[in-house]
């Protein structure tokens, strides 16, 4: 009888990049479903045991979120709380009502404490409270991990949750105000370039990131629901000697944008946090033979799939 793998969230950046990573490399015995908003709604339990009912999963890669950038957060704290709680509460109860063999949840570096030394590992995940541009956010993402060993003392449930930093790629979401900073920004250079106007980057560009590709994060959450065998978090990242500041990262996107023209960083506009360096020690200890995609050919090819399907694009 072959393994149902149930993806929520499955038609966003990571769930297409699970798509992608297994079409390349299928293994016999494993259906996977992916699932988007238009199969139900996840904040409701009434669509969401419709659809643990009608799939059966034997395992769960839960990926679906209220997400936002830096200023969406900042605005909207009480639904981004609201509206992950309340995904996760049904998610998590139909995995256990339905008898789901695995979960694995996707958490963010965002929802470690705001005054923590650096860098962060998975021991320190509620050693204090989070940055308060994105609060709410943070404490629904953070009760995953509480409810993964609340789920396995109380009834033997085996959820587990990786924690990847900044994450971007195909199938991102490129709108101008809502997005993550790199598909903004790579929205933003697009139009700069086609308009001949000078790119505007919010805030200083000295903050620093790990930013992970999401095809390379598709095939480390394939290796954790296969081979990942406890319920603490893992964090999933590029080295630390890899992190580079959003002014690098602009300068990438650029260079893969071929745009010529002028670079202006507003300095009046928040900066959020300004760094969050991850320590990826345990994935390297339980993964050695795992290589990255390095940072240029990772943006050279996620701006070619945006210039390809720019009017089809989230944005």
């Amino acid at each position: 009888m072959s393994d149902v793998i149930l993806v929520t969230g499955g038609s966003g950046l990571v769930g297409k990049a699970i798509q992608w990573a297994v079409e390349k490399d299928a293994v016999e015995g494993e259906k996977w479903v992916f699932l988007s908003s238009k199969d139900g709604d996840l904040t409701n339990r009434k669509d969401t045991e419709a659809i643990f009912e009608k799939n059966k999963p034997t395992h769960v890669i839960h990926l679906a979120a209220k997400v936002g950038g830096l200023f969406a957060n900042m605005r909207n704290k009480v639904g981004m709380w609201r509206d992950n709680q309340l995904m996760n509460d049904n998610v998590m109860e139909c995995c256990r009502i339905y008898g789901v063999k695995k979960l694995v949840s996707c958490l963010s570096t965002c929802i470690f404490p705001d005054k923590t030394t650096y860098p962060i590992d998975e021991t320190m995940l509620h050693n204090g409270i989070p940055h308060s541009s994105n609060e709410g956010y943070a404490m629904a993402k953070r009760m995953i991990d509480v409810l993964n060993r609340c789920y396995k003392d109380q009834y033997g449930c085996n959820f587990t949750s990786v924690i990847p930093t900044n994450i971007f790629g195909p199938h991102d979401n490129y709108n101008l105000e809502d997005s993550h900073v790199l598909p903004g920004l790579t929205h933003k250079c697009y139009l700069a370039k086609k308009n001949e106007t000078p790119l505007t980057v919010m805030g200083s560009g000295t903050p620093l990131r790990q930013f992970i590709y999401s095809r390379d994060l598709a095939q480390l959450m394939i290796w954790v629901l296969r081979k990942y065998d406890s319920i603490e978090p893992i964090i999933l990242s590029v080295p630390e000697d890899q992190e580079i500041s959003i002014k690098q990262a602009v300068e990438g996107i650029v260079k893969a944008m071929d745009f010529k023209g002028e670079l202006v960083f507003d300095t009046s506009k928040a900066d959020g946090q300004f760094k969050k360096t991850a320590n990826n020690a345990k994935l390297a200890s339980l993964y050695p033979e795992f290589k990255f995609t390095p940072f240029d050919v990772a943006m050279k090819e996620t701006v070619q799939w945006f210039n390809d399907n720019y009017e089809h694009a989230r944005k």
